[in-house]
């Protein structure tokens, strides 16, 4: 099972676009907020595919919770923008929801700096952003999940539009 995560697109579509052609054979796109209008424009132009979003702090007219969890094989995943949870101030807030959810995978956004860090036997993961990334390329999340493990990482995007 393969999860891709991203956050803070801030309405580039075609980064969005790129990344569903990038990883065709993923599983879920997750969206952790600020950018659900064009996500939802790739979900109507890609209906084949499963979609889980997070409404941000910056999406107005959007009727998405602000947070959502579900179980995927070893994994129970968390996700939210993070915003209400204030992570630019520290991890503690969203990690102890999280841990209520029984999570063992938290996902948010909102910093626009990617992260990945395991602690007391969870995965946090920040995907960075793909449309307004701070001092570095687009970035988003990956999140594989076999029978033994999950694996959580994070990758830059490249394509013509943002090579420098």
């Amino acid at each position: 099972m393969r999860i891709i995560v991203m956050s803070d697109t801030h309405r580039d579509f075609r980064a969005i676009q790129e990344l569903i052609k990038k990883h065709r054979k993923a599983d879920i796109f997750i969206h952790l907020g600020d950018g659900l209008s064009e996500f939802e424009q790739i979900m109507d132009l890609y209906p084949e595919y499963k979609y889980l979003s997070a409404r941000g702090n910056c999406d107005f007219g959007v009727d998405t919770s602000l947070a959502g969890c579900f179980s995927c094989g070893l994994a129970k995943i968390f996700y939210t923008h993070g915003h209400m949870y204030y992570v630019k101030y520290g991890l503690d807030d969203v990690l102890q929801a999280g841990k209520q959810m029984e999570a063992n995978v938290i996902l948010f956004g909102h910093t626009h700096v990617p992260l990945v860090r395991y602690e007391d036997g969870v995965y946090l993961m920040n995907p960075g952003s793909l449309g307004m990334p701070h001092g570095h390329k687009p970035t988003y999340g990956v999140i594989d999940i076999t029978e033994k493990e999950i694996v959580c990482y994070i990758n830059e995007l490249s394509y013509p539009s943002h090579e420098h």
